[in-house]
């Protein structure tokens, strides 16, 4: 008696129903039945298919959920999520914007950065810059060559750091008349007139000399006094306080004595002069907008190839075009 209540309220049901929410019903069941026959129990096989029907249904027919019988209505609502993701990847894909970065910078970016393992993105970013290939700094940080190491340069570079440095030598006693060896000369430092930039007697002196509390300058206190050079020190622990100079200093030990072996005072003086010339005329700073202090201008594309010229014997290299 119960059943034939259920079937008369479901016969009342379809007669204020429209025609097209039963056509959409009839459907949805003749699909679960599709599926039940083909799929193998208790598992049911469905295809892309089926789930795009149902995806379809939930947003075309308000009544989906009452004749869903072989999943949960929360699984068909995640099937139309997937599917809107897919279809906005789709709308979204990539086809106008920033162009791509031609296979030939490319390769020079991998390149600078392989052959300049102490150069970062802003150095390589104004090098190509002096080279007139427009490209933004993160561009150029994309494709460098990562170092799976610490920067470092190889034994080529190395040697030819030191190759004129090198001599093959051996030492052996030689006693004096006393049987005692002989005590080498102790050389003296470099005067102060020429550390300070003087050249002659009409020569303007500096008024200041700003340093550190270093006990190695009482030995020039009285040369500094005696030239009316103000002495300042800097306070306790305070190397900000002489930003210019110790930034210099970091550089010079970064970019170069970190990667060289001195041997005497001569050969010191030697690879300082190589670095300072290639920190003025061909290193770009980032307080300079990316410039030497004399300045480089930017070459044109179509000025010719691009040849390296190393510098301070291969730890560095400037960049140039030459015509062909």
């Amino acid at each position: 008696m119960a059943s034939v209540v259920v079937s008369l309220l479901h016969s009342l049901r379809f007669l204020v129903r429209s025609r097209a929410s039963m056509q959409l019903e009839i459907l949805a069941l003749r699909h679960q039945l599709t599926v039940a026959h083909r799929s193998r129990r208790p598992q049911l096989r469905l295809t892309p298919a089926d789930r795009m029907l149902w995806a379809g249904l939930s947003r075309a027919w308000r009544g989906w959920r009452s004749a869903l019988v072989i999943v949960k209505p929360e699984t068909v609502i995640a099937w139309h999520r997937r599917g809107f993701r897919l279809f906005w990847t789709w709308k979204s894909r990539r086809r106008t914007g920033r162009p791509g970065v031609p296979a030939d910078v490319r390769a020079l970016i991998r390149e600078l950065s392989t052959a300049n393992p102490l150069w970062g993105a802003p150095r390589i970013h104004g090098e190509l810059q002096k080279l007139g290939i427009p490209i933004s700094q993160s561009t150029v940080a994309k494709f460098m060559r990562r170092h799976p190491r610490p920067p470092s340069q190889t034994w080529r570079t190395f040697l030819v750091n030191h190759a004129s440095q090198i001599m093959a030598a051996d030492l052996f006693v030689v006693p004096t008349d006393s049987f005692t060896p002989p005590s080498p000369p102790i050389r003296r430092r470099p005067g102060l007139r020429n550390s300070s930039g003087m050249r002659s007697p009409h020569d303007q002196v500096p008024r200041y000399l700003l340093h550190d509390r270093d006990t190695a300058f009482a030995a020039v206190e009285t040369t500094i006094a005696a030239m009316h050079i103000e002495a300042v020190r800097t306070a306790p622990r305070s190397p900000w306080q002489n930003g210019y100079v110790e930034r210099v200093i970091g550089s010079i030990r970064r970019e170069c004595l970190d990667h060289v072996i001195v041997v005497n005072e001569l050969g010191l003086r030697r690879v300082l002069a190589g670095y300072v010339a290639y920190y003025m005329r061909s290193r770009t700073h980032l307080a300079l907008a990316k410039d030497s202090p004399v300045p480089r201008p930017a070459q044109s594309p179509s000025a010719g190839r691009i040849v390296a010229t190393p510098e301070v014997g291969g730890l560095h290299h400037r960049y140039d075009r030459l015509a062909t």
